[in-house]
C-alpha cells in the first residue's frame, strides 16, 4: 500500500465519543508535553480501539514523530528499550506509557530494518504517520487520537471495521503473517476479547500458515498464551484457537489428548477450568498460571501416567516421569517458567493422595502448602467426573471439623508405629527421616 496517496479520514470529537476523562492522566501528560515541545502526539492502537467500543483500556500507547532520543530528552523518567523495535518507556510509578516513533513503510538502506526468511526481526526506520498506519497489523489498531484537536484519524478504514466489529489485516494477510507469525495468535486473542469476527481473507491463511509459529520464540509464545487465557476471555480464546487450527501449534499436548477423549471428560474439564478463570478475572480475584496450566495439561499427564502404570512402573516413579515428560514436550513450544511448573507438578501429584484415608496421610495432606490448590483442582475434576463427588465431599468435610474429631473418624495405622500414631494429632514437623520399609497401607 502506497502511504503517500493515503487521505486520512478525520472523525471529529462530537462523532466518536472518546473523552479525555477516559484516558490515563499520565498518558495525557506525555501527549501534552510532546505537543508543547513541537512534536506530533497521538494516542494509538488498542486504547483507541477499546474506547470506541466502550471498553476500559489498561495500557495507553503513544505515537509521535519525535525520535526515541528526543523523547528521552523531554522526560527524566524515561528509559529506552528494545532492539527489534526501539521504544521509549515513560515511567510513572507502576504505570508505563509506551512511546513509539512513527515507523516507515520502506527500508531506507540505513541497516535499521532486517528481514530473515520473510520474518521481520528489526524495524527502526522512521517515517510519517501515514507510513506508521500502513505498517501496523490490523485496521482496528491503526487509529490515532490527536491531542491537538481531540479527533480520531483513520488511514486504513479501521473506524468502519471497529463499528462493524470486524478484524482485518492491513495488506496481504499471508505476507503479514510471514513477517510475524504471532499475528495469528493476536488475531485469535482480539477476536475472543472484543467479540470481533475475523474477516474471511484475514482468517483464510491461518490454517495453512500456523506451523510458522513453531519458529517463534517460546518465551514470546508463553507471553501470548497468558494474554489468551489470563485476561478474562479464556474460554472464547480456546474456541477460536480450535476453530482456526492453532491449538495443536500452541498446546500440542492438550490437542493430542483431546483427540483421544471419546467421552469428552477431558474437554469438559478444560472448558470448566477456563470458565472458572474468566469468572475469577471478572471478580478481580487472583489467578495463577500454575493452576491454569495444570488444568490445560492434565489430560496429557493423566494419559502419560496411565501408560507408565500399565507398563509396571511404581506410582511415585510414574508420576515423576509423566510430569517431566509432558512438561518437557510442552515447554519446547511454550517456555513455562519453573516457578509455575513446580507447583503444577505438585497439584498433579497430590491428586493420587486424596483416596488415601489413613490418619497420618490425611493430616500430612491437610497441612501441605499446596493442599488448597490441589483440592480446588480435585473439585474441578469432579465437575467433569461425577465419580469423584464423594471424595470431594469427604475432604470438604475434613477441612471443616476439629482436628480431634477428624482423628476419631480415621482408621489408625497398624504396624510398629501404630500405637505412637494413635496418640498424635499434631501436624507433620517436616523433619527428614531415613527412609524405612513400611507395610503396605490398607486399601482406601
Amino acid at each position: 500500500m502506497d502511504s503517500s496517496r493515503i487521505q486520512p479520514r478525520v472523525i471529529p470529537r462530537q462523532d466518536h465519543g472518546i473523552s479525555r476523562k477516559q484516558i490515563s492522566p499520565n498518558a495525557l501528560r506525555v501527549l501534552y508535553r510532546l505537543q508543547e515541545a513541537g512534536f506530533s502526539a497521538y494516542l494509538v492502537g488498542g486504547a483507541v480501539r477499546d474506547l470506541l467500543v466502550g471498553g476500559s483500556p489498561k495500557d495507553f500507547d503513544v505515537a509521535t514523530d519525535a525520535t526515541p532520543d528526543q523523547v528521552r530528552a523531554l522526560f527524566r523518567n524515561c528509559r529506552l528499550i528494545g532492539r527489534r523495535f526501539r521504544l521509549a518507556h515513560v515511567v510513572y510509578g507502576p504505570e508505563i506509557i509506551e512511546v513509539a516513533t512513527f515507523r516507515a513503510g520502506e527500508d531506507d538502506g540505513s541497516g535499521e530494518r532486517e528481514i530473515e526468511n520473510g520474518v521481520l526481526v528489526r524495524d527502526n526506520v522512521y517515517g510519517s504517520i501515514e507510513d506508521d498506519a500502513v505498517r501496523r497489523d490490523f485496521t482496528a489498531n491503526a487509529l490515532y487520537y490527536a491531542i491537538s484537536d481531540f479527533s480520531v484519524r483513520d488511514f486504513v478504514g479501521g473506524y468502519e471495521d471497529v463499528q462493524a466489529r470486524r478484524l482485518r489485516l492491513i495488506g496481504d494477510p499471508a505476507t503479514r503473517y510471514q513477517e510475524d507469525p504471532v499475528r495469528m495468535l493476536r488475531a485469535a486473542r482480539l477476536s475472543a476479547k472484543l467479540g470481533f469476527e475475523i474477516e474471511s481473507a484475514t482468517a483464510a491463511p491461518i490454517a495453512t500458515l500456523g506451523f510458522l509459529l513453531e519458529g517463534s520464540s517460546s518465551a514470546r509464545l508463553f507471553d501470548e498464551s497468558l494474554k489468551l487465557f489470563m485476561m478474562g476471555h479464556a474460554e472464547r480464546s480456546f474456541e477460536v484457537l480450535e476453530a482456526h487450527g492453532l491449538l495443536p501449534v500452541l498446546l500440542p499436548e492438550l490437542a493430542k489428548a483431546l483427540c483421544n477423549d471419546p467421552h469428552g471428560q477431558c474437554r469438559s474439564m478444560v472448558r470448566l477450568a477456563l470458565a472458572m478463570t474468566d469468572e475469577r478475572v471478572a471478580a478481580d480475584k487472583p489467578v495463577t498460571p500454575a493452576f491454569l496450566f495444570a488444568a490445560l495439561l492434565w489430560p496429557a499427564y493423566a494419559s502419560e501416567l496411565h501408560h507408565l502404570l500399565m507398563s509396571g512402573a511404581d506410582l511415585a516413579v510414574a508420576e515423576q516421569r509423566a510430569a517431566d515428560r509432558v512438561t518437557l514436550r510442552q515447554t519446547d513450544r511454550l517456555a513455562i517458567p519453573k516457578r509455575f511448573t513446580v507447583p503444577m507438578h505438585e497439584i498433579w501429584w497430590l491428586q493420587s493422595r486424596f483416596p488415601l484415608r489413613q490418619r497420618k496421610r490425611v493430616l500430612r495432606l491437610l497441612h501441605h502448602p499446596r493442599f488448597r490448590a490441589a483440592f480446588d483442582f480435585l473439585e474441578l475434576r469432579a465437575e467433569a467426573a461425577p465419580e469423584l463427588t464423594d471424595e470431594v465431599a469427604w475432604w470438604r468435610d475434613a477441612q471443616s471439623v476439629d482436628v480431634d474429631a477428624l482423628v476419631e473418624r480415621l482408621q489408625p495405622k497398624t504396624g510398629r508405629s501404630g500405637s505412637r500414631e494413635a496418640g498424635s494429632v499434631s501436624a507433620p514437623t517436616g523433619r527428614r527421616r531415613k527412609p524405612r520399609r513400611r507395610p503396605a497401607p490398607p486399601p482406601a
